[in-house]
């Protein structure tokens, strides 16, 4: 079973209040974005008694045996122990620690493949159960639609927002901004203007409206996402954010193709249309 994991974009970040459980309270809005990693799997060979990973591409931090992948699988097999061992393999290709809830798509794609690959018959509502355990925002990538994400960011209302045919840069500027770091400098607060309505409103108001609360905490320091912000709407877009908690910036065009821009080689670009 293969599969393309793609990462998202964030319309606006608000962090609103501190919770009891030492997690934050967000409001954000959730939109897919087609940059995708790969993502295979399929049941052991016969003989091997355990489940396994092989990933390539971009180097993941950490120990492969708790990678996300896997823990999705082995959610699974604790409630369906006839699940056979299975090997998986991951090719990263979305870049770690940029917002883009790459890692949380690998998780979600691996409860999906499971699910059609062994006839597991689960909802979507069960498989969203069983993202939320693996990360806040692992839930959004079932359903990958847009929807205004609210709590800790994992719980979703409709939200009517068409971006199809809207053209895309995201520029990754080789950071890793871990979440604990941008978590630290936030300081919650409720937001100016209400998002829904800010994003009901034409894109060309959204510079003035709609906000990342992380990237005014982290832009001092880190001025390079500053910087690129400010690229993107030299080059013509009609909006740019940083998505997540960073460090990817991505800018937006309403229309039009975005014009040819020249950055640093370390660096790592997306450019299509969403």
């Amino acid at each position: 079973m293969l599969t393309f994991p793609n990462a998202k974009l964030n319309l606006g970040l608000y962090v609103t209040e501190r919770r009891p459980d030492g997690f934050h309270t967000l409001e954000s809005v959730f939109v897919p974005l087609p940059w995708t990693d790969a993502l295979e799997l399929l049941p052991a060979p016969a003989g091997q008694p355990q489940n396994s990973i092989t990933l390539t591409g971009r180097p993941i931090p950490g120990d492969p045996a708790t990678n996300l992948c896997l823990r999705a699988y082995e959610l699974l097999q604790a409630d369906f122990p006839h699940l056979p061992p299975a090997q998986l393999f991951l090719h990263k290709i979305v870049p770690i620690g940029a917002g883009l809830g790459g890692g949380s798509a690998d998780a979600a794609f691996a409860l999906k493949a499971a699910n059609d690959l062994f006839s597991l018959n689960l909802s979507l509502e069960i498989l969203e159960s069983y993202a939320r355990r693996l990360g806040s925002d692992c839930a959004f990538f079932i359903r990958n639609k847009p929807v205004l994400a609210v709590e800790r960011g994992d719980v979703f209302e409709e939200i009517d927002l068409n971006l199809t045919g809207s053209g895309c840069v995201v520029v990754y500027p080789n950071l890793h901004i871990g979440t604990a770091e941008a978590y630290a400098r936030i300081a919650p607060q409720s937001p100016k203007y209400l998002l829904r309505e800010a994003l009901a409103q034409p894109m060309s108001t959204w510079r003035d409206t709609v906000s990342n609360d992380f990237e005014t905490a982290l832009t001092p320091t880190y001025p390079a996402l500053a910087e690129i912000k400010q690229q993107l709407y030299a080059a013509g877009a009609t909006y740019v954010s940083l998505s997540g908690s960073g460090s990817a910036v991505y800018g937006l065009w309403e229309s039009g193709e975005p014009a040819a821009m020249d950055w640093p080689p370390e660096y790592t670009l997306w450019t299509g249309v969403l």
